[in-house]
């Protein structure tokens, strides 16, 4: 497998989904980029923007089994992770598996359930494996989350954690569309109130598992220079200095930004990494991940206001 066959399966999968979603190529970009070095994705966005459909598509397009829980206030951990219920025919406890237990997670509206059931997912995300019961289960290295929210300003949403924030590779914002997508989707859907079964389009998985493996194999070995890893760092370690900003990105954050660069570069048919991957990617992957100043707030500056402003600042290599 080569560069180009990887960027070719990309290709395959943006025409299969483009098939039912119209627009959101840069969201569509980075939810490749996600798979390709196995991360997890937060698609934010007002209700009826395709978010949870977006998702659906492209899961249809990954040979990959996959599962969905709808949050609701009252969901408890064990709704998600499963439970162990007592079988009188056998005499003993018999684990009943929750939707976790699948490798294309669809999240959606994790933002509406409080926050015990949204720590069910830390160590899912974390480690790929979840304890019940004292017993642990491996969820396998395909175990993908693309979690959907409302945006938190809306009644009935529950804040996520900082630390559950942190696991998510990209928060992306799904916005509204141009008036021209706007049309081409009333057009095409606009003879129906409710949305369409994906089934009804023919979709069909362009990608086996074992692509999948091969591929992040061959995405970890991209060249990252030196001075691009000193790139990285200096981005993320300037979050916590500016005076804006209260608390910074981790040191996962520079991690992770790392491997995205290399899935990014990897994509777009390029064996080593440029400072534009690092700067493309910068504000999906860290405006989660930066705690604002009360200052900031009062001066209306935003997360993506704030990054861009350390990027302007941080020298990047020639």
């Amino acid at each position: 497998m080569d560069l180009q066959y990887i960027a070719d399966v990309a290709n395959v999968i943006r025409h299969e989904i483009h098939k039912v979603i119209i627009g959101q190529d840069e969201t569509l970009d980075l939810m490749l980029t996600s798979l390709l070095c196995g991360g997890h994705v937060l698609l934010e966005g007002a209700p009826g923007t395709g978010k949870t459909f977006m998702v659906q598509a492209f899961a249809s397009c990954l040979n990959l089994q996959f599962g969905r829980v709808q949050f609701t206030p009252d969901m408890m951990p064990g709704d998600v992770l499963g439970t162990n219920i007592f079988d009188f025919r056998t005499n003993a406890f018999v684990l009943t598996k929750g939707p976790i237990f699948t490798q294309i997670l669809l999240a959606d509206e994790i933002n509406r359930t409080p926050p015990k059931t949204q720590a069910a997912l830390l160590q899912a995300m974390n480690e790929r494996q979840v304890s019940i019961d004292k017993a642990t289960y491996d969820l396998g290295d395909d175990f993908m989350v693309v979690a959907t929210q409302n945006p938190i300003e809306q009644q009935g949403t529950y804040p996520l954690p900082e630390a559950q924030l942190d696991r998510f590779l990209f928060k992306l914002a799904v916005d509204y569309p141009s008036e021209e997508e706007e049309l081409e989707i009333v057009r095409s859907h606009g003879h129906r109130s409710v949305m369409p079964k994906i089934s009804e389009y023919g979709l069909s998985p362009k990608i086996e598992q074992e692509h999948i493996t091969v591929s992040r194999e061959y995405t970890a070995r991209i060249r990252l220079s030196d001075e691009l890893v000193s790139y990285v760092v200096d981005i993320v370690r300037a979050t916590r200095q500016y005076p804006m900003i209260d608390t910074g990105a981790s040191p996962r954050a520079a991690n992770m930004m790392a491997s995205a660069s290399r899935a990014y570069a990897a994509l777009h048919g390029r064996d080593f990494v440029i400072p534009d991957d690092v700067k493309h990617l910068a504000l999906p992957l860290l405006r989660h991940r930066i705690v604002l100043s009360a200052e900031a707030d009062i001066e209306g500056l935003s997360a993506d206001q704030a990054i861009s402003a350390v990027i302007d600042q941080t020298p990047a290599p020639r």
